[in-house]
């Protein structure tokens, strides 16, 4: 009996661990030794598989591409025919930075492929005597002044997760550790096909006290391969602008202008393409996209960790209603525009009708009087799906605030 089965196994090891369930398959726990795997029970662990790679002081939370591999794992090992009558725990020890990470990585798999909502999988990942989880700080040294929990990664997932910033069906993992290794570019997308961060061109491609610079040509094959038009600049200039705009980029210092636009997607840059990069991309995820501040930090910490640094997270926590409101009334403002477009082009294909129809032959007064009725509501909804459509594929307007 499964349930007993159940019972017998947190008496036998509860004095050793907190013990949770996300499903009838599917355990976390907390120990302080290395279990064996039973004839009922397979343990594993990721402590020391994923690890994060520390700027100063901060710990987590892992990275996309460790979640990825996490998620793959996981399903691989609920999939697997010799693990089929099995229970499955992922197991963490004491630590607990370990513990914070590996409770992202389970928590964000249960968002992710088991459907439970961020607070669901929070809730079972605290249930019983589960003692909280240590928060993730920021990338600097002194003391911390914002607390990102694990309920806040979990729903900065589930929101990038509900606007398609990714897919892990399609998720190319090799490509994304590629391109965040410095060597290699240092860039990672927050929003796909939107906004790229990476880090700030040098006026020359070189190895500096161990470390590689890149110039603006370095980037070029990369931007144009997916379609990246325009470079924001956040930091003082240290390469000529120039050398974007000749190769036909957008180049801006400092903000877009209000009601500036762009075709294609937008790398935005600092020194490290950390701190001012992440504070701007996400007061753009809070307007746009209703990201609170700690949703979008823990969703771009997610895609480039370390991003977001000391006032700069109590920042995007101060003009959150501000930026909220902000994005409510540009919503409203443009479904109000939306509705009086497509109602213009319905008034347009009345009149078109109505004069069509008086100079129609009296003779033929009955069926064309027929034919224009079916006519006007077949042009009606017609109309209606090109006007939305025609609405739905403009380029959309986005401002930067220059706070």
């Amino acid at each position: 009996d499964r349930n007993s089965t159940k019972t017998s196994l947190n008496v036998k090891i509860s004095n050793q661990l907190v013990f949770v369930s996300l499903t009838e398959r599917l355990y976390f726990a907390t120990l302080r030794s290395k279990p064996k795997s039973t004839a009922n029970t397979h343990y594993f662990c990721t402590d020391d598989e994923f690890i994060y790679e520390n700027f100063y002081a901060d710990f987590g939370p892992l990275n996309l591409a460790m979640l990825y591999r996490y998620c793959c794992k996981l399903n691989k090992k609920l999939k697997s025919f010799t693990l089929t009558r099995k229970r499955i725990v992922h197991y963490t020890s004491f630590d607990q930075r370990k513990r914070s990470n590996a409770a992202v990585l389970i928590g964000g798999y249960a968002v992710i492929y088991l459907k439970k909502t961020p607070e669901e999988a929070y809730r079972a990942l605290t249930s019983g005597s589960n003692a909280s989880y240590l928060p993730f700080r920021d990338a600097s040294f002194g003391n911390c002044t914002f607390n990102l929990t694990v309920l806040d990664c979990l729903q900065g997932v589930r929101k990038a997760l509900q606007h398609g910033f990714f897919d892990f069906e399609t998720f190319d993992v090799d490509e994304y550790e590629h391109y965040e290794r410095v060597e290699n570019g240092d860039l990672n997308w927050i929003v796909p096909g939107k906004f790229l961060a990476f880090s700030g061109p040098h006026p020359k491609t070189k190895i500096e006290n161990g470390y590689p610079l890149h110039a603006p040509e370095a980037y070029f094959p990369y931007f144009r391969k997916h379609n990246v038009t325009t470079v924001v600049r956040l930091n003082k200039k240290i390469y000529d602008s120039k050398r974007f705009t000749d190769a036909g980029f957008d180049h801006y210092d400092l903000f877009f202008l209000d009601g500036s636009t762009t075709d294609g997607a937008v790398a935005v840059h600092c020194k490290a393409g950390l701190g001012r990069t992440g504070s701007l991309i996400g007061c753009y995820l809070m307007k746009h996209y209703r990201f609170t501040a700690g949703e979008a930090i823990a969703w771009i910490r997610v895609c480039r960790p370390g991003s977001v640094i000391g006032p700069q997270q109590n920042f995007l926590e101060e003009k959150q209603a501000a930026l909220w409101l902000l994005g409510d009334t540009q919503r409203s403002q443009k479904a109000k525009m939306e509705e009086r477009t497509v109602s213009r082009l319905i008034t347009t294909m009345d009149d078109l009708t109505l004069n069509s129809a008086h100079n129609s032959s009296s003779s033929l007064h009955e069926v064309t009087q027929r034919n224009t009725t079916e006519t006007h509501t077949h042009t009606r909804v017609c109309i209606m799906s090109y006007g939305v459509f025609v609405l739905s594929t403009r380029v959309r307007r986005w401002t930067v605030g220059r706070s």
